[in-house]
Formats: structure tokens, C-alpha cells, sequence
């Protein structure tokens, strides 16, 4: 890869003689797929804050959500394996939320995102 292969440390098979920029940015791709939709990173941002949420608490957390569409991100963000969903058998039933290890490990990556966001120049163009 280019440049940028000492920047990217991600390869597939190991080796960063092996990236392409196609490979770099369909992997890119992939994992902001995973994250796409207007809850998503508010969500897992209060589990990162909260650690454990019930479905209720989530509900008031983030209250211009609506329940459809709070279920509905919960169910992806949990087959992507990025939040674990646990039910208790109770009655009523007791649902939980939290992040899964794989969930917890892209906080440094989110942080790094979130400090790249920072530095953007007054007047929203980068200088050279």
C-alpha cells in the first residue's frame, strides 16, 4: 500500500505488504455499515457510559427515539455482535443491554475518531 501503509496496520492475511487501498476501504466500509443508522453510536455511547442498560433506561436516555426504532437498532447492533442482549426470566421479563468485548474494544477507535473530529480547521476546510 501506498503511504498510508504505515498509518494502516490492519491486514487480513498479516501482512501490510498484502493491503490494497480497495482492501483498506472495504474493511472501512464494512465496520461503518455495522454502525450506520441515526442511534446507533448514541446507543453504544451510553453503554459506554453506563456499562449495563435495561431497555427502559435506554428509552429515557435517548427520549426523541421511538420504541420501533430503538428495538430496531438494538436488534442489529446485537447480530453484529457489538451489544449483548440478556432476558432474565421474570415476570415481567427483565431485558439488559450492554456492550460484548468486541463492543468495549472499538472505544479506542471511536476516541481516535472523536480527536481527528476535534482538529478539523475553523471554516471546515483543511489546510495543506
Amino acid at each position: 500500500m501506498a503511504s498510508t501503509d504505515k498509518k494502516v496496520g490492519y491486514s487480513p492475511t498479516g501482512k501490510l505488504s498484502d493491503v490494497t487501498p480497495d482492501m483498506a476501504a472495504s474493511g472501512v466500509e464494512a465496520a461503518f455499515r455495522m454502525l450506520e443508522g441515526r442511534w446507533k453510536m448514541v446507543i453504544i455511547f451510553h453503554l459506554f457510559d453506563r456499562g449495563v442498560l435495561r431497555f427502559s433506561e435506554l428509552e429515557r436516555a435517548i427520549p426523541k427515539i421511538s420504541q420501533k426504532m430503538l428495538i430496531q437498532q438494538l436488534r442489529d447492533l446485537e447480530r453484529d455482535g457489538v451489544v449483548r442482549r440478556t432476558v432474565y426470566p421474570e415476570v415481567p421479563p427483565k431485558v439488559e443491554y450492554d456492550l460484548t468485548e468486541w463492543g468495549q474494544a472499538m472505544c479506542p477507535a471511536l476516541d481516535a475518531l472523536l480527536e481527528w473530529a476535534a482538529q478539523r480547521p475553523v471554516g471546515g476546510t483543511p489546510s495543506d
